[in-house]
């Protein structure tokens, strides 16, 4: 693989980046959302896993104004329940302070930079999104429907709330493929709240598959923590190249 650092002009400063691809040649790009454990290694190892079915993929710090990645990485072991617990306080107010407006701003600066890289054609992208990425995704899909393609969220939390703008509403206006893989028994995401998403995306006539991974907690792709179930992971990542491949082209 490829990869490097690139830096992102946003709107309330300067978002990096990390982008991978399998070599120089000209693919469709993958804007990837990270979860609320931000930027590090895990992340990077999914998105060097998806570029190597032949697409360029970029993953924005997307809490570029609280500081850098390395900054907000996790500095202890996140299979430690009680870490876990006192790093995701810290997350937690970064993801409040990431509102629909802010969240609505930097989708368009992420989709501009990813479409400005050399190597990405510009048939179309593919976004994935992790838990409040997974948010991030179904906004992006609907807030750029002629640039996005497919559109997935793993584990998603809160796609559903009460605001005009909540990710559901803001998706009705997408135009791409939409997949959903929830969590079984998320209190983020719980059965009422998904009945009320699909019956939203089926009344806006959208073409998308929401399903729960049965067994599968909040998190389950990530493979450093204790919530990583590796049968739900590999199946998210069939499932998503299976997406990409029919849904992207050169």
């Amino acid at each position: 693989m490829l990869s490097s650092t690139i830096e992102i002009e946003a709107g309330h400063g300067v978002a990096e980046a990390y982008v991978t691809r399998p070599d120089d040649s000209a693919r469709p790009g993958v804007l990837f959302y990270m979860d609320a454990l931000g930027l590090r290694p895990r992340l990077f190892e999914m998105a060097d896993r998806i570029a190597g079915w032949g697409f360029v993929v970029m993953v924005p710090n997307a809490f570029y104004r609280h500081g850098s990645a390395e900054e907000l990485a996790p500095q202890g072991d996140l299979s430690d329940p009680e870490y876990r617990e006192q790093f995701m306080g810290g997350a937690m107010d970064r993801i409040r302070s990431l509102g629909s407006g802010l969240a609505t701003a930097d989708v368009h600066q992420y989709v501009d930079r990813l479409l400005e890289l050399p190597d990405v054609t510009g048939n179309g992208i593919g976004v994935t999104g992790y838990c409040m990425g997974a948010g991030l995704a179904l906004r992006t899909a609907g807030s750029r429907p002629d640039d996005v393609k497919a559109a997935a969220g793993f584990h998603g939390g809160n796609l559903v709330t009460d605001s005009p703008d909540s990710p559901h509403v803001v998706a009705t206006r997408a135009r791409a493929r939409l997949y959903l893989g929830h969590a079984d028994n998320d209190r983020s995401m719980p059965p009422d709240k998904i009945e009320i998403l699909e019956q939203t995306f089926d009344t806006a006539g959208l073409l998308y598959t929401s399903e729960v991974y049965p067994g599968a907690p909040h998190g389950y792709t990530m493979a450093d923590t204790a919530s990583y179930r590796p049968d739900a992971a590999e199946r998210h990542f069939e499932t998503l190249e299976g997406l990409f491949r029919e849904s992207l082209t050169p």
